[in-house]
């Protein structure tokens, strides 16, 4: 805190007992005296203790705390559901349940964690959504408060005074600035530095299955598909933000479709954390020295992301996105993209379960292992949801026909996001290892790679990167 490092934000946040104002680490402000300090795990723990969000760092908007995606305990599961609305759709009791753990279990993980429950933590998230709402659109307040997920307008007023020291027409005057078109909202998500944007928007573009994903203009676009309608995300990076506009049918989804671009693009990330770590290698040092803050792009849709690596496997990436293009065509949804190449969302399980195994026009073992996944996922078997258990996602995966290693790791590293994912069998990766001089063999890999961990999804992006190069 004392030296202002931005790397820190959303680990952890600063109160001020004698202003009653919480601060991200790297606030510009002057630094309180020491025994002035309260240190608070979350936002919400903050706010719930009675602090006011400061106006000029806005705490609010830091980045998260990266061990909410990298761990695969209880309170991290629970952590992604609430960025996923779960507790605004079904409440606590529906948190608990998703998680397979009594609402009392839940609370007091949580509390214990990061020093508000449930209800708190999806409490800040409402303001925060609010204060998007508020700053970057023309609604009327009681569409805002409706929007933002408040029950009622006064709930919302309160709310945002608390908060943010500020009525809620007070943050509109402040911010000077609004979109004309009713649906879209034009935002910046911020990451911690540094990001090496080409391999994550250059990833996405060459997999992009047309209708659903396109690169236009230097942004990657793509469609979503939301608890309360359809949306379309636009993301262009920068040098300090992913600009990021969202065209949502329902403002409702706005905090869903948020959460789920940071999490498409691995934004909570710490990177500075993972390339230290790999670049005590030297083997990987120079990769690392020179493009520093590789993410790993993972998905908007655990389902989605199982079925493309199913009918990716052993077939080039060209003949994967002609047969995926096909799929979309004819069973997905449509969506209007007035000026652009969105034409579909990516079918759900349940309708592609209930297509005649024929029309995957696949080769038998391959159509029996897409129809046990999509079995799987729509009857609820399997869950490859944001807070779903890892490991035991993957015990499921490995019983399904067809699933081997590569399937199984590809899905736990970019649907699952577990960054200690591992491709030791992958092609690219084994090219890559064979001209650094690794071994490269899978199971010579792993062992050399156990140095890598828990970051060897990152490593695995560095290898893909230099495998292609060679290949």
């Amino acid at each position: 805190m004392r030296s202002r490092d931005a790397r820190f934000d959303g680990w952890f946040y600063t109160a001020v007992r004698t202003t009653r104002i919480y601060c991200r680490p790297s606030c510009p402000g002057m630094p309180p005296k020491a025994e002035n300090m309260t240190f608070f795990p979350s936002a919400a723990a903050a706010q719930q203790a009675g602090y006011r969000a400061c106006k000029r760092c806005r705490p609010d908007a830091s980045p998260g705390s990266p061990q909410w995606n990298e761990r695969a305990d209880l309170a991290a599961r629970a952590m992604r559901l609430i960025a996923d609305g779960v507790v605004d759709r079904a409440g606590v009791p529906g948190l608990a349940a998703r998680l397979g753990y009594s609402v009392r279990q839940v609370e007091r993980q949580l509390l214990a964690e990061f020093g508000a429950g449930p209800l708190a933590l999806a409490r800040a998230q409402r303001a925060q959504t609010a204060r998007l709402l508020i700053e970057t659109t023309a609604l009327p307040m009681s569409e805002v408060a409706a929007a933002a997920g408040f029950g009622s307008i006064r709930t919302f007023n309160d709310t945002v005074r608390e908060v943010f020291a500020l009525p809620p027409t007070e943050l509109r005057l402040r911010a000077g600035r609004q979109v004309a078109s009713p649906g879209v909202i034009s935002l910046r998500l911020p990451f911690r530095q540094p990001l090496c944007p080409d391999n994550l928007f250059g990833f996405l573009a060459a997999t992009a299955i047309p209708g659903v994903e396109e690169l236009r203009d230097g942004a990657y676009r793509r469609t979503l598909r939301l608890p309360h309608g359809t949306g379309i995300a636009t993301l262009r990076p920068t040098v300090d933000h992913i600009a990021c506009q969202l065209a949502l049918t329902d403002l409702r989804d706005l905090a869903r479709a948020i959460s789920r671009c940071r999490r498409l693009l691995d934004l909570d990330a710490d990177p500075i954390a993972v390339d230290d770590l790999l670049a005590a290698d030297p083997v990987l040092t120079p990769m690392v020295r020179r493009d520093p803050g590789r993410r790993v792009p993972r998905t908007v849709d655990g389902a989605e992301l199982a079925v493309r690596a199913v009918l990716g496997q052993q077939v080039s990436m060209a003949a994967a996105k002609a047969h995926l293009a096909r799929l979309v065509q004819d069973h997905g949804d449509p969506v209007h993209d007035p000026g652009g190449g969105l034409t579909h969302l990516f079918p759900t399980p349940a309708t592609l379960a209930e297509l005649d195994p024929e029309r995957f026009a696949l080769p038998r073992a391959r159509r029996d292992t897409i129809v046990a996944l999509v079995t799987a996922l729509a009857n609820g078997a399997l869950d490859l949801g944001v807070g779903a258990d890892r490991e035991r996602a993957r015990a499921r995966l490995g019983t399904l026909p067809g699933f081997g290693p590569w399937t199984v790791e590809t899905i736990a590293m970019r649907a699952l996001g577990d960054p200690d994912a591992f491709l030791p069998g992958d092609l690219t990766v084994r090219a890559a290892a064979r001209s650094l001089g690794l071994p490269h063999t899978p199971t010579a890999l792993t062992a050399h790679a156990s140095a890598w961990r828990p970051w060897r999804a990152y490593a695995v992006q560095y290898l893909w990167a230099l495998g292609e190069q060679r290949l």
